[in-house]
């Protein structure tokens, strides 16, 4: 036995470092997807990035997997209405301008007319 190299055994810290690199792995892409829902086009590849971290939690935690899925629905759901409002919000500062610059022409207008008279 004396002949046999020194093999390392795995030890608590090896293992604790390989479950910190698949949590900051599944953090990652956690992130990514979250970052993907703030624009448009870009939500079904945030869903499917999702899809990808729940399936692993599944199996790793299926307890919190659950509460994951909900937590993910009422982010891309509050996403969805931020952007809705935002959009909203936008076109009535568009209208509002629209309306001053009106406002404005037809107060020159007046001025010419009354100089004119």
């Amino acid at each position: 036995m004396a002949d046999q190299p020194n093999q390392p055994m795995p030890t608590q810290a090896t293992t604790e470092e390989a479950e910190g690199a698949a949590k900051s792995m599944k953090a990652n892409t956690l992130a990514g997807a979250i970052a993907l829902t703030k624009g448009n086009p870009n939500r079904e590849q945030a869903n499917e990035q999702f899809a990808a971290v729940l399936k692993q939690e599944r199996t790793e935690n299926a307890a919190v997997a659950p509460l994951l899925e909900t937590l993910w629905r009422e982010y891309t759901s509050a996403q969805r209405s931020a952007t809705f409002w935002q959009s909203l919000s936008d076109a009535e500062k568009d209208l509002s301008d629209k309306m001053s610059e009106t406002n404005i022409q037809l107060k020159q207008n007046y001025m010419r007319l009354i100089q004119e008279q």
